[in-house]
């Protein structure tokens, strides 16, 4: 079933910071939005969360850093089982190794504290608690900016694998159209509060539309980097 969320919309201190706006992603497909900071990215990204669970829909988030989702003074065996806790499901190994030898962090030491893991392990942990529950759409905000380059595009990929064969559709946040373009199908580009464009990546890559989207598809020196 397509997951579709009409007229969000986000007012902060009298000014409107996203205007009425409609979205439509489609069970699996893998979906970037795109633009440049402060134009209203994030605010629809959490807008169409909150919008899909109040619908009673299965939606995940992945936030920018790992830092924004692990308590420094819990164990990661705490936050696994508070993960299963808040979806009310009861404990299951096998379905935590399966996701741990998914994302490679399989036999790291859950009994530490996240400091104790490498920055790009606790983002890959913090992506399996995202999909412990199945959800239709996964969310990502800016997952790898705070990952270097080529740890960021092992995490992607290890992830595009993992889902290559699964229902759940993915919303990549983020201002990296070159990190967006390998790995959507789907472009969608925002500026001041509005999407200007939406269009399949390589119609996308090839001929842009808006100015927004000119601008963003100018510089192509992001074709050089790994992620």
């Amino acid at each position: 079933m397509t997951i579709t969320a009409t007229g969000l919309c986000a007012i902060r201190s009298g000014r409107t910071i996203l205007h009425p706006t409609n979205v439509d992603i489609r069970p699996g497909e893998r979906v970037g939005l795109v633009g440049a900071s402060g134009s209203g990215k994030s605010t629809l990204g959490h807008a169409l969360i909150d919008r899909l669970r109040a619908q009673g829909q299965r939606v995940a988030h992945v936030p920018q850093s790992p830092d924004e989702a692990l308590d420094p003074l819990r164990s990661m065996a705490f936050h696994w089982r508070e993960a299963e806790h808040a979806l009310n499901l009861s404990p299951d190994p096998t379905r935590r190794q399966d996701l741990f030898a998914a994302l490679h962090i399989e036999g790291s030491d859950l009994n530490k504290r996240p400091w104790g893991w490498s920055r790009g392990m606790q983002q890959r942990f913090v992506i399996a608690m995202a999909l412990i529950g199945t959800p239709d759409l996964l969310v990502m905000d800016e997952p790898t900016s705070a990952l270097d380059s080529v740890v960021a595009a092992g995490t992607m990929d290890l992830l595009d694998a993992y889902l290559s064969d699964r229902k759940t559709a993915l919303l990549l946040i983020t201002h990296d159209l070159g990190l967006a373009a390998r790995r959507v199908n789907r472009l969608m580009v925002m500026e001041d509060g509005r999407i200007v464009e939406d269009a399949p990546t390589e119609q996308f890559l090839l001929a842009p539309v808006t100015q927004a989207a000119k601008s963003l598809c100018a510089h192509r020196n992001w074709l050089e980097l790994p992620c």
